[in-house]
């Protein structure tokens, strides 16, 4: 797959892919979590530098470059901003690839090596046909997208004060390569944490009616959460509660005192994740007023749902059909109940978030955040082609 519609530079444009792979698997190899991408800015900002592309730093470690060209912009073209995320996870790597993390504890398993790359090799692009540009092109480097709020920082900081559009995308195991998902309206869930504590009375597990059991009302308190979504939430409405951990007790033969749970609220609306928190809670209450367990509760909400402009998503429908075909191109199954912070982007500017397949053919894929996962290198050229088709370029 070639980014140049001559033969003559297709030999330079492979070069540049080759380049593509060889800096993802660099920073693959050294991964860095939130707020820590030291080395991926020295990295990104050199790359910048040697293109020739003015770039200044935003949110600590995140870069916001210019791309502009000598013409006059276009009247009418929308001046977009194109984002890459840069933080890895805290988990240890079990690929076994040669280019594998060499820091303990932290590795790429969400992509976001492959996004930075992949915004790199479409700066070179980018910048190689700059007076073709209708308008200027904002690249957005952004730190801490892995529970940071590195978004919401970088819109604080200006970093699209200029921008008409914002877009980016995302590598999607589940879905084939060849194919991606893009929709008006919500894309990815709002999310938000919770805690919930039931103190009872401990006491001599062979006397339980000297006791007020934690554990059991704990037990009626998840058996009963499940049943909020299920019950409450109208069937064509995208919404989930998980507990997700459930701390309590020592010993056979003792009833603990207190017991501890963490979950999670998802849902396609900022709005509906906040209301099913209160649900929790409300339900927290109900079973510790049946037992006369003592209930804390602390809620958390963490990134806004992150919903597409229709206009925007419409035009990422059409750039990913001229590159993909129109039968490679959908809207099924959307919105995940993943959440991502780009929602502070299209909270601030009208946007679109794109899901690209990167399932390879005959091989059982390997989910975001599994300690087995690498980011599928045949996804830069269609990433690199999209940009250019979304900056207003032929591709």
């Amino acid at each position: 797959m070639t980014l140049t519609r001559d033969a003559a530079g297709q030999a330079a444009q492979e070069q540049q892919l080759a380049h593509a792979v060889a800096l993802r698997r660099d920073l693959h190899r050294h991964p860095e979590v939130m707020f820590n991408e030291h080395r991926t800015a020295a990295v990104v900002r050199g790359e910048l530098d040697a293109l020739g592309i003015p770039w200044k730093p935003c949110a600590g470690t995140g870069t916001v470059a210019v791309i502009s060209g000598t013409r006059a912009p276009v009247a009418g073209a929308p001046r977009i901003a194109l984002r890459a995320d840069l933080d890895a996870l805290p988990l240890t790597e079990s690929t076994g690839l040669p280019y594998a993390s060499v820091h303990a504890g932290v590795m790429h398993a969400c992509g976001h090596d492959g996004h930075t790359a992949s915004l790199l090799a479409a700066a070179a692009a980018l910048k190689a046909r700059a007076d073709e540009l209708p308008a200027p092109v904002t690249l957005l480097f952004q730190p801490a997208e892995e529970g940071g709020h590195g978004g919401k920082m970088m819109v604080e900081a200006g970093a699209v004060d200029a921008v008409d559009e914002v877009y980016a995308w995302h590598n999607w195991p589940p879905f084939p390569l060849g194919t991606a998902r893009v929709a008006p309206g919500p894309m990815m869930a709002a999310n938000g944490e919770w805690t919930a504590v039931i103190t009872g009375r401990g006491g001599h597990a062979a006397q339980p009616h000297q006791c007020i059991d934690p554990i059991v009302t704990g037990a009626h308190f998840v058996t009963m959460a499940q049943q909020i979504v299920s019950r409450e939430v109208p069937p064509g409405e995208a919404a989930v509660v998980t507990v997700t951990c459930f701390h309590g007790g020592t010993a056979d033969n003792i009833i603990p005192d207190a017991v501890e749970m963490i979950g999670t609220v998802r849902a396609a609306t900022t709005t509906l994740r906040d209301h099913l928190a209160t649900r929790v809670q409300a339900v927290l209450n109900a079973a510790c007023a049946a037992s006369g367990a003592t209930p804390t509760f602390k809620y958390v909400p963490c990134y806004p749902a992150t919903v597409n402009n229709p206009a925007c998503a419409a035009r990422a429908a059409a750039a990913l059909a001229d590159l993909l075909g129109e039968a490679a191109v959908s809207a099924v199954g959307m919105p995940l109940m993943a959440a991502e912070d780009f929602g502070y982007f299209t909270s601030a500017k009208p946007g679109a978030f794109i899901l690209l397949g990167a399932g390879r053919p005959g091989q059982a894929f390997e989910p975001c955040h599994s300690p087995r996962f690498d980011f599928n290198d045949e996804l830069i050229p269609v990433a690199v082609r999209l940009c250019l088709r979304l900056a207003g370029l032929p591709a």
